[in-house]
């Protein structure tokens, strides 16, 4: 039989022996068992794209491995949504925004999250420091101890990435 067409075989297999057990180990982490149940379905259809499931040496750790990057990526996106709503909740006018609109400015910020989260720290601390605080490159670098240049050219970098993803 080629590996085409085992692999089939083999994610049925793996499905049957760790669906209950992966089930569980999300279900202790979040203490719904609907949200278990649906985030063991996707941990699987991550593992069907992956097409890696035939050759596992642990196939527990593995798929705990995915399981933990969409937990993450669940509650990532839920503090963001949260910060979002808490921010127009302070909001002085009451402002309509679709359901759509809602959900294109969440995105929105999750990609920019992700693309602080690809800086490196001192990057991301200059960037944020800058936007955030409003501060110069002077001030940025004598509260860094680090040279003027140093901070402009992590802005620059920092910047620049921005830029990408406005294009994109």
């Amino acid at each position: 039989m080629s590996s085409v067409n085992s692999a089939p075989h083999h994610l049925d297999t793996l499905y049957r022996e760790h669906y209950s057990w992966l089930k569980g180990w999300i279900r202790r982490r979040l203490d719904c068992d609907e949200q278990a149940s649906d985030l063991a379905q996707d941990t699987f259809i991550r593992v069907l794209g992956q097409r890696r499931h035939d050759t596992l040496r642990q196939p527990r750790a593995y798929l705990s491995s995915i399981a933990r990057n969409i937990l993450v990526d669940m509650f990532r996106r839920r503090s963001i949504e949260q910060a979002y709503l808490d921010t127009l909740a302070y909001q002085e006018e009451s402002t309509h925004i679709s359901p759509e609109q809602h959900h294109q400015i969440v995105e929105t910020l999750l990609e920019i999250d992700a693309m602080l989260d690809s800086l490196g720290g001192r990057t991301r601390e200059i960037f944020l420091l800058a936007q955030l605080e409003g501060l110069t490159y002077v001030a940025i670098s004598k509260r860094l101890e680090v040279s003027t240049n140093t901070v402009r050219k992590h802005y620059i970098r920092a910047l620049s990435k921005c830029l990408m993803l406005v294009e994109d």
